[in-house]
C-alpha cells in the first residue's frame, strides 16, 4: 500500500440519516439544440433539465433539503450546519446557505456558508458535514449540492449543463441510513475547466477535460480506496462516478473493474445531463432509492480545477423505513414538459436585454 495514501475517519461513526433531490421539470430535447446550432443532437443524453423562470440553485437546494428533512425525520432546527455547494449561485456576494436555512426553519443558532470547488462541490459539502457531526460538535449537519448550469450557446456543454440539486443529512450512525466507512480526496492544480471574474460562460480544455483530468482523478480516488480497504470491485453492489456524460463514467468503470450492472442505476440522473455540484451525489441519491441493506456503495465526485472525493457507504436496515418518505430521483425524472430552444434562451436568462 502507498503510505502516503492516509484514509479519513471520523472520531465517531456517522452516515446519512436523510436524503432527497430535487430536479426541474422542463426538458430541451438534444436534438432542439442541434436544429439551431447545426451539429450534435446525438448521444446517450437524450435531454436536459432546465430551471424555470422562478428558479435558480437556492430553491432548488431548498426542495432537494425539504425531501431529506422529510426522511430524516428531524426537526430544521436541530440543524447545526447548512452548508452548501453550488458554482451557479444567484448571487456574487451574499450565501445561499443563509437563505436555505431560513426557508427550512433552521436559523439562527447554526454554521451556513457557501462552498465552491465546480462539480465537486457536494461532495466537499458532505465531507465537511461528516466532520462536524463526526467530531462531536453538532449532532446534525445538511450538506447540498444544487446547480443551474450554462454553457456557451452552441458549445458542446450546452447538450449536457443542466439544473438540479441533492442534499444529505450528516448524523450518528445508529440512525443512518447508510454508514460512511471511509473517505478520500484526491486533489491537484489541473486547470481543464474555469470561468474569470465577469465572463458570463465558462470556458474549457477540450479533450484534455478527459485523461489528465476527469479519468486522472476518478480512477487515482477510487484505486487508492479500494486499495487501502483491500476491496475489489465485486465487493461493491453499485459505484457512482461523476456525470459529465455517460459516456465518461462508462469508461472509468470498465477500467477499474466494475461492471456495467454495478454503475447503471447511479447513472438514472445522467439522463437529464450534467447537474454540476449535484452530478455524482444525485447519482447517489439515485441508488439509495433502490438500494437494499447490506449493499455497499462506492461514489466518486468530480470537480474541475481538479479534485475527487470517494466515500464507502454501507446501506442499514433504516433505508426500508424512510425511503419512501419524499419523491425519489425517477419520480422528478418521469416528471417533464419538454421546451424548445427559444422557451429555454428565456428562462436561462441568454439574452442580455
Amino acid at each position: 500500500m502507498d503510505e502516503q495514501v492516509k484514509l479519513m475517519h471520523s472520531q465517531r461513526p456517522v452516515g446519512i440519516i436523510g436524503y432527497g433531490s430535487y430536479i426541474p421539470m422542463y426538458r430541451l430535447p438534444n436534438a432542439e439544440i442541434a436544429r439551431v446550432w447545426k451539429g450534435g443532437g446525438k448521444g446517450p443524453v437524450k435531454e436536459k433539465a432546465v430551471a424555470g423562470l422562478d428558479e435558480d440553485s437556492v430553491t432548488i437546494a431548498i426542495e432537494a433539503a425539504r425531501n431529506a428533512l422529510a426522511r430524516a425525520e428531524i426537526a430544521p432546527e436541530q440543524l447545526r450546519a447548512v452548508w452548501v455547494g453550488s458554482e451557479s449561485p444567484p448571487y456574487a456576494v451574499k450565501p445561499s446557505s443563509t437563505i436555505v436555512a431560513e426557508a427550512l426553519g433552521a436559523t439562527p443558532y447554526l454554521l451556513a456558508a457557501d462552498m465552491e470547488f465546480a462539480c465537486k462541490a457536494g461532495t466537499e459539502a458532505l465531507q465537511a458535514a461528516m466532520g462536524l457531526v463526526g467530531s462531536g460538535m453538532g449532532e446534525y449537519a445538511l450538506a447540498i449540492g444544487a446547480d443551474t448550469a450554462q454553457g456557451r450557446p452552441g458549445d458542446a456543454l450546452e447538450y449536457t449543463a443542466a439544473s438540479g440539486g441533492t442534499a444529505f443529512i450528516v448524523g450518528p450512525a445508529e440512525e443512518a441510513l447508510a454508514v460512511c466507512q471511509a473517505s478520500l480526496s484526491y486533489v491537484t492544480d489541473t486547470p481543464d475547466f474555469w470561468r474569470r471574474a465577469h465572463q458570463v460562460y465558462p470556458s474549457h480544455g477540450g479533450r484534455f477535460t478527459g485523461e489528465p483530468a476527469y479519468f486522472h482523478h476518478i480512477l487515482s480516488a477510487a484505486g487508492a480506496m479500494m486499495e487501502q480497504l483491500a476491496m475489489q470491485p465485486q465487493e461493491f453492489t453499485y459505484v457512482v462516478f461523476h456525470q459529465p456524460n455517460v459516456k465518461f463514467p462508462r469508461r472509468a468503470a470498465k477500467r477499474l473493474g466494475f461492471t456495467v450492472e454495478q454503475l447503471t442505476p447511479g447513472l438514472l440522473s445522467g439522463e437529464i445531463g450534467n447537474t454540476y455540484a449535484a452530478a455524482a451525489i444525485t447519482g447517489f441519491s439515485a441508488v439509495l432509492d433502490i438500494a437494499q441493506p447490506g449493499d455497499r456503495i462506492l461514489v466518486v465526485s468530480f470537480g474541475s480545477g481538479a479534485g475527487s472525493d470517494a466515500f464507502v457507504w454501507h446501506v442499514t436496515e433504516a433505508i426500508t423505513e424512510r425511503r419512501d418518505k419524499a419523491p425519489a430521483v425517477a419520480d422528478y425524472i418521469r416528471r417533464r414538459q419538454e421546451i424548445d430552444y427559444a422557451l429555454y434562451t428565456r428562462y436561462r436568462g441568454k439574452l442580455q436585454m
